[in-house]
């Protein structure tokens, strides 16, 4: 094992796989949080149409629409982090099954590097439209909030990713390298192992 391949090791335990998971956790609260929202929006709405043959009006949530938006993006990219770690990405290996390991450990440290590209590529594209929107003070139309603050955790997700997706393409053999999730692998199944996987 090599110094970098050691190295990627341990970047990958010791800081990635607690990063992600945290990023994870914290995706799942902000999508309570709507589904908080949802209820009560959806309750104010239903207690509305009982009240209004008396005259009574029970109002829906202002900005709910626009808030879920703003929540909605950073949450979803929160969970491609620990997704990537745990090989939960599709995959279809139709045509590698017969292949041998050492192929197949190509391809996929080929496709990490990627996809690593990837998510550098998107997250330049969100860093440019934050500060773009910071610049023009874009602010939402109904709470007048301004909207920048709400890309930052889809950009620390999406460079999250990237450092998985790059740091998992040098990882040394072993489960969850590079090919070893392969059902078929050498080192046998990995994480999220099987011919078709989705997350």
């Amino acid at each position: 094992m090599t110094g970098a391949t050691r190295l990627a090791h341990r970047a990958r335990d010791r800081v990635l796989t607690p990063l992600a998971a945290a990023l994870a956790l914290y995706g799942g609260g902000v999508l309570l949080v709507i589904t908080a929202l949802t209820v009560v929006n959806v309750a104010g709405f239903a207690l509305d149409a009982l009240v209004r043959p008396w005259g009574g009006a029970v109002p829906g949530l202002a900005g709910y629409e626009e808030v879920v938006a703003l929540l909605i993006g950073g949450a979803a990219l929160a969970f491609l982090p620990w997704c990537q770690l745990r090989y939960g990405h599709v995959a279809v290996d139709l045509f590698t099954q017969r292949a041998p390991a050492a192929f197949n450990a190509a391809v996929d440290r080929l496709a990490l590097a990627l996809t690593a590209a990837l998510a550098l590529f998107l997250a330049r594209g969100m860093l440019d439209g934050l500060v773009q929107a910071r610049a023009d003070g874009v602010v939402t139309g109904v709470r007048d909030w301004p909207e920048w603050p709400f890309w930052i955790p889809g950009l620390i997700a999406l460079g999250l990713w990237a450092a998985c997706a790059g740091v998992m393409a040098l990882a040394p053999a072993g489960p969850g390298a590079a090919g070893s999730h392969y059902p078929h692998a050498a080192n046998g199944p990995g994480p999220g192992s099987g011919t078709a996987r989705d997350g």
